[in-house]
């Protein structure tokens, strides 16, 4: 039996699209998760029985914009490996900040759990926003081609 640290098995860096996905859906589970757990308050579930979450009354403008907010980070999740990398670069660096103001603010005056996974969130944006601020640049090609990829230590693209 190999050990782990066996150099036999393959190691290829992962671009900074497939980690901005990734760090996109993992986002998102927290989201969900942290929500459906608030169904299990008592507090909360008289608010929703109420009519109101957080002052704001539950009705079609509400929830539309509630899905609007959940939608756009779930669009994130396809269009970091779709978009050229300067529109990528730019949209994920904005939403991330974005949707961390909007989390901390959610935060404030909640419960435990609410807060830990709230702290979870940030780390995961910050994370989307220092992929998105470090991607790296194309190198150009002084053999009269153009543009080539950086390739990493390992020799993988970047």
């Amino acid at each position: 039996m190999n050990p782990p640290s066996d150099p036999s098995y393959a190691d290829h860096p992962v671009g900074n699209r497939l980690k901005l996905s990734a760090l996109w859906t993992s986002t998102l589970f927290v989201f969900v998760y942290v929500d459906l757990f608030s169904l299990y308050r008592p507090d909360f579930r008289a608010d929703i029985e109420s009519g109101k979450i957080a002052g704001f009354d539950i009705d079609q403008g509400f929830l539309f914009i509630v899905t609007l907010y959940v939608a756009i980070p779930s669009l994130m999740v396809f269009a970091t490996l779709v978009l050229r990398p300067g529109l990528n670069r730019i949209l994920s660096i904005v939403l991330s900040g974005f949707y961390g103001v909007t989390i901390l603010g959610s935060a404030i005056g909640e419960w435990n759990y609410f807060i830990f996974g709230s702290v979870i969130e940030v780390i995961l944006l910050a994370l989307i926003g220092y992929y998105a601020w470090t991607w790296p640049k194309a190198q150009p090609d002084h053999g009269g081609a153009g543009f080539v990829e950086l390739k990493g230590s390992a020799g993988g693209v970047i």
